[in-house]
């Protein structure tokens, strides 16, 4: 062991020494390598990312301590075609006998081969960082430009460049920061009356304000601020350059006395410009071409309408109807201007999908001598009416082996002319799966299948019998949604015929924030397979057998097979009935075993049961995420859902007589009754250098009652997968601490928690360190077993741990992710042997996924 440890020792001293050495493979004599930056305020050092990030040159990137990309690079030839020309003239004959045996061609292709090479060595890697002396200065010079630009305006910055042992070096950068400026007085100078009353008016709403310490982004802020303003309030030739900020610092005691400078507007006068005061404009006429192309616009109007002050045109006859045009426009006529009217059309009008991105002018009005009437001109491009699309997909799972997808459909826009969108789409899919049920099609390689198809309305507005303009405006671009669906499933579970209608409203109040009502979402499932279950629900059978061939048990030979085996699935079925009945038929069980045999019975009757789902449901969606590169934003969804309460009321109402089990049932289906909850926090921090911390937190429930006791299967929550704890696979963990020991564990109550660290390795190829925490649990439904249960806080000891590592390739539209998830702590072990029980790579689990899992 002795032998081992100091082998072990001896290997990693020699790697150290290695990549020690190596990293100034590429750094002359004359060099130095950056090893290091400090910045030193006011004699202490700074550990602010946000300042560092002023400084010009960085430090390779490293990877635990190692510059793995400044290693990569060093592995390139510096002068590869001339590496290769030496290579092949070192020896007189090797040039030509390399020609004999392939061609010059051949050889010359050979060389360009390696010089290829070196440069994708090259460019995965990261050249050394040799500090520069200019480079530093500029560094400098920006971190003095930061303080100024945050109130320090006589801050001092110097720099110290302190060579280090190996040819390395580190830069220390100094700033005394003095005393701060606080804005005091803020004055203005704004000759023009119009935009002084503006400035009046929202003044209270100014970013700078006295007693605040100065920053140039709080001016620019402010800029922003006014030039919106009075924009919106029908100053339309105003823009921001009108604007400027005097700051006055001589002799103020370290405060700053703003004056907010506004300028007339400049206007050309014949070889001269002159500066006239700024007007309010309106809105005299909107007009609208509803069929515009680059071909028609030379052509004559033939079909116009007139309607709520808009006039409508199009070059070929109208296809629309007034309403659905003028619904999508908010520059009104008699209104001012406002430049947010001009950006919420736009944004309705591409919403609709019927039109291309429209183009909106404003002209000043010829038949206005005050100058101050414009003329709004709508140009809009109808997309094509029918559009076909077809899919075609291959995809792997946990439970799938290899499966392929395929679908089509047709959208039809503006199928009534009032803008409405019609789509019929359809689905199918072959697999193979291992998983699927013995005796349906084991014997063939795609073994499981599903069809389905679906169709869908959607109207641009809120459609209801009363007018939701006053609490839904039309600029929330509010839709709403009729759809059906039905598919069919031929699967590793009992063979599903699946009915869904839903009706939804959405709309947007702000850019961030969107809303959902499915007011009506009814799905009714039907299982066509019910005999298969204990062929596909192997660990209830196994359990059953166990029961059955315990000594002390008696039960019917005509329940078992030749093998001693509960035959499937009259035995399995009679042996639970005699059970759970009491007959003497069968008898020896103890109550250890009974309870098992209800548990396996409960479980059977609630997953074979056909379902009736007549529900509602909220959403609430805060999404602060600029853009699809934006890495610092969070994510907060709320939903909430409720389902049976209107069928109870109508079975109560009608006198509806209860079945055997004291539930009222609706074409032979007992519906279910629950109310359901789901909280989902995303959080991203951008932490510089495509260094990315993510936290997520997730809680559900659903409780049944009323008319159920239970949580359909389709409404229950699961634990595990790749976009859930990584180190268990998708239906595997839970419930509590039972061990996963069904095919498909799942439960009514839910929480997860999760936090990656993302980094860069090379290139677009990124890594990740994670740790997943959650569990599932059954909470006040038919479920007794305490092992999956919830019953206080105490069981939160059950939440399982994993943790592990991932690497990620970016492809720019897309993410294909790898990560490796280790059971750190297991609830389904005993208490003393939870943490890092099987924390190995045998252990293991693996997942492929698209895109970030959170």
């Amino acid at each position: 062991m002795k032998h081992l440890l100091a082998k072990i020792s001896f290997i990693i001293l020699t790697f150290i020494l290695f990549i020690s050495c190596n990293a100034i493979k590429r750094v002359q004599s004359d060099e130095l390598l950056l090893k290091e930056n400090t910045i030193f305020v006011n004699g202490e050092k700074l550990k602010e990312v946000r300042i560092y990030n002023q400084l010009y040159q960085k430090p390779n990137a490293k990877l635990l301590g190692v510059p793995i990309q400044l290693h990569i690079y060093n592995l390139a030839k510096p002068y590869p075609d001339s590496t290769f020309q030496n290579w092949l003239h070192k020896k007189p004959n090797r040039e030509q006998r390399l020609i004999n045996i392939y061609s010059r061609k051949q050889v010359v292709k050979l060389g360009q081969s390696y010089v290829k090479i070196n440069e994708g060595i090259k460019k995965a890697g990261e050249a050394p960082v040799i500090i520069e002396q200019e480079l530093t200065k500029k560094s400098v010079n920006r971190l003095k430009a930061w303080y100024f630009n945050n109130g320090w305006f006589n801050a001092e910055t110097s720099y110290e460049i302190e060579p280090l042992e190996n040819r390395k070096g580190k830069v220390d950068y100094f700033v005394t920061s003095h005393k701060p400026y606080i804005v005091d007085s803020i004055r203005k100078r704004i000759p023009s009356l119009v935009i002084d009353s503006l400035y009046d008016a929202y003044k209270n709403e100014s970013i700078i304000k006295s007693g605040i310490q100065y920053r140039t982004l709080d001016y620019n802020a402010e800029r922003d601020r006014l030039t919106r303003i009075f924009r919106n309030n029908g100053v339309y030739y105003f823009d921001q350059e009108y604007i400027s900020f005097e700051a006055d610092t001589i002799d103020t005691n370290y405060k700053v006395n703003t004056t907010v400078i506004v300028n007339n507007r400049q206007v050309d006068q014949g070889d001269s410009t002159a500066r006239v005061p700024f007007k309010i404009h309106k809105i005299s006429q909107v007009n609208v071409f509803t069929d515009y192309t680059f071909d028609n616009r030379y052509k004559p109007v033939t079909d116009s309408v007139q309607y709520k002050g808009y006039n409508i045109y199009s070059f070929d006859k109208l296809e629309y109807k007034p309403r659905a045009i003028t619904d999508a426009i908010f520059i009104r006529p008699g209104e001012i201007f406002k430049d947010t009217d001009r950006t919420r059309t736009y944004n309705r009008m591409s919403s609709l999908r019927v039109f291309k991105y429209p183009s909106i002018e404003y002209t000043p009005d010829p038949a206005d001598s005050t100058n101050t009437d414009l003329v709004a001109n709508i140009f809009l491009t109808p997309q094509q009416k029918y559009s076909l699309g077809f899919d075609f997909d291959i995809s792997q799972s946990n439970i799938q082996e290899f499966g392929v997808g395929f679908g089509g459909s047709l959208l039809i826009r503006n199928i009534f002319k009032g803008a409405e969108n019609f789509e019929i789409s359809g689905r199918g899919s072959i697999g193979s799966s291992s998983d699927a049920a013995r005796g349906s099609s084991n014997d063939r390689f795609f073994n499981i299948s599903e069809l389905g198809a679906d169709i869908k309305l959607t109207f641009p507005r809120i459609f209801l019998p009363f007018n939701t303009e006053k609490f839904i405006p039309k600029f929330m671009s509010p839709f709403t949604s009729l759809s059906l669906g039905v598919s069919a499933q031929n699967n590793i579970g009992l063979d599903k015929q699946n009915l869904n209608t839903i009706l939804n409203y959405r709309w947007t109040p702000s850019r961030s924030i969107s809303k959902r009502l499915d007011l009506l979402n009814v799905q009714y499932v039907r299982n066509l397979n019910t005999d298969n279950y204990f062929n596909v629900y192997r660990n209830s059978y196994s359990n059953l057998n166990e029961i059955v061939q315990s000594p002390e048990v008696v039960t019917s030979p005509t329940y078992l097979d030749g093998e001693g085996r509960l035959i499937i699935p009259g035995g399995a079925e009679n042996f639970i009935r005699d059970v759970t009945t009491g007959d003497p038929q069968t008898s020896g069980l103890s109550l250890t075993q009974s309870q098992e045999v209800n548990n396996i019975s409960e479980r059977k009757n609630r997953l074979t049961e056909n379902n009736l789902i007549f529900a509602s449901n909220f959403t609430y969606l805060i999404n602060n995420k600029e853009n699809l590169y934006d890495n610092d934003f969070s994510r907060f969804r709320f939903k909430m859902e409720a389902a049976g309460n209107f069928l109870a009321a109508v079975s109560s109402l009608a006198g509806l007589k209860k079945n055997d089990q004291g539930n009222y049932s609706i074409f032979g289906v007992n519906y279910s009754q629950y109310v359901k909850t789901e909280l989902d926090y995303i959080k991203h921090w951008d932490w510089g250098n495509k260094n990315i911390f993510a936290i997520r937190a997730f809680g559900g429930a659903a409780i049944p009652y009323g008319n159920a006791n239970s949580i359909p299967f389709i409404r229950s929550f699961f634990a595990g997968g790749p976009n859930d704890n990584r180190a268990w696979q998708a239906y595997d963990l839970g419930p509590g601490s039972s061990g996963g020991r069904n095919e498909f564990n799942e439960a009514n109550m839910k929480l997860a928690f999760n936090a990656e660290y993302r980094f860069n390795l090379i290139g677009a190829l990124n890594s990740a360190i994670f740790i997943d925490a959650g569990n599932i649990w059954n909470v006040l439904d038919i479920v007794e077993d305490e092992a999956a249960t919830f019953t206080s806080l105490a069981d939160l000891k059950d939440i399982a741990v994993g943790s592990g590592m991932g690497l990620r390739y970016d492809f720019n539209f897309f993410v294909l992710r790898f990560d490796a998830g280790f059971k750190t702590y297991d609830p389904s072990l005993p208490m003393e042997e939870r943490w890092f029980k099987n924390y190995n790579f045998a252990n293991a689990v693996y997942n492929v996924g698209i895109n970030y899992p959170f």
